[in-house]
């Protein structure tokens, strides 16, 4: 009866099959404002002292089977918007996990896009080391977007929808966090829902202008162009 009391989600984690995941993703603004500020070192000394040294907001990831949906969660009342508020702060993306489908909602700056497009598909590594999150036992995985930002990622096998984050999956289970140390950023479970889902949890905003995501990324490169050195990591963050 006590072991019962004490792990009910590793007990049950195996039956997993719809629920809601709430995400904090956390980025390190300091590193980013040091990335920016090259050898500018009197202004990231000014610039840190006044900025909060993490931003941390929250997502929600509602599941089953077959679909996902990934979008704002709860507001942290300690934290403002800022200059270092990314443009993915806003985003919505739908997977149709049977037919391997994407639809995804991007406010980039002033304008918004419908991404809809196939499932992206990273060449996922599977490495040996294991880590417990949010009460689920993660393999860790590695991969590669942008031709050149490495992603890790722990997933685990005992929720058995293939999704995660943002447009992160397509791994044997459900993604429960990722890291991109080049954008400074992290996105970790805090917490597991087992709860039935509804169609209508699923429903998705239809205005923007429809691209695919070979579109959304010239758009951005268009967009960026004057931007210099800091377009990279703009479309980085843009596409993720």
């Amino acid at each position: 009866m006590l072991a019962c009391t004490l792990f009910p989600a590793i007990v049950d984690a195996q039956y997993v099959m719809s629920g809601k995941i709430e995400y904090e993703r956390k980025v390190n603004v300091h590193a980013r404002m040091k990335d920016y500020g090259d050898d500018n070192n009197s202004w990231y000394e000014r610039m840190k002292s006044s900025t909060p040294k993490f931003n941390v907001s929250y997502f929600d990831l509602t599941f089953d089977r077959n679909r996902s949906i990934y979008k704002p969660g709860r507001e942290n009342e300690a934290q403002q918007k800022s200059f270092w508020s990314d443009p993915a702060a806003d985003n919505i993306v739908f997977s149709d996990l049977a037919a391997k489908r994407v639809k995804a909602i991007k406010q980039v700056y002033e304008q918004k896009f419908i991404v809809q497009d196939s499932m992206r598909k990273l060449p996922w590594m599977l490495k040996s080391e294991i880590r417990t999150i949010a009460g689920y036992k993660c393999r860790k995985a590695v991969g590669i977007i942008c031709d050149s930002v490495y992603v890790v990622a722990f997933y685990t096998e005992d929720i058995l929808a293939s999704s995660g984050p943002e447009m992160f999956g397509n791994l044997p289970g459900m993604v429960l966090e990722v890291a991109i140390p080049r954008l400074h950023t992290t996105w970790t479970a805090t917490r597991v829902d087992l709860t039935a889902v509804k169609d209508e949890d699923f429903e998705t905003p239809n205005k923007g202008k429809k691209v695919g995501n070979a579109g959304l990324y010239a758009a951005i490169q268009e967009g960026l162009k004057d931007w210099g050195k800091w377009a990279a990591r703009n479309i980085w963050l843009v596409v993720l």
